[in-house]
């Protein structure tokens, strides 16, 4: 079901749009700097038993928890007003 709204939104060429939308909403927010700073104390934290794997896991973590309900509304009305565009040009 997720994939058919993702693949339309690639094939329309939206995808990347959306993206660079997101990108720019969370270096504007601060939250990339706060993901680089808990990526650092990690390292210094655990700086010998640390695997790429160990790192992600747990930043995607909490990362994803920074993200401001504000972005996320925002890139979900841009998603579902391209969606409905879409569907009016099928038309």
């Amino acid at each position: 079901m997720k994939a058919a709204p993702h693949q339309r939104l690639v094939m329309a060429g939206d995808r990347d749009g959306l993206k660079e939308l997101l990108r720019r909403r969370l270096v504007e927010c601060g939250w990339r700097d706060e993901v680089k700073i808990i990526c650092k104390d990690l390292l210094k934290e655990n700086c010998h038993d640390v695997t790429y794997d160990k790192l992600l896991a747990t930043v995607t973590t909490r990362a994803r928890t920074l993200v401001p309900d504000s972005v996320k509304k925002e890139l979900l009305q841009k998603i579902k007003s391209q969606l409905l565009a879409q569907e009016e040009k099928l038309k």
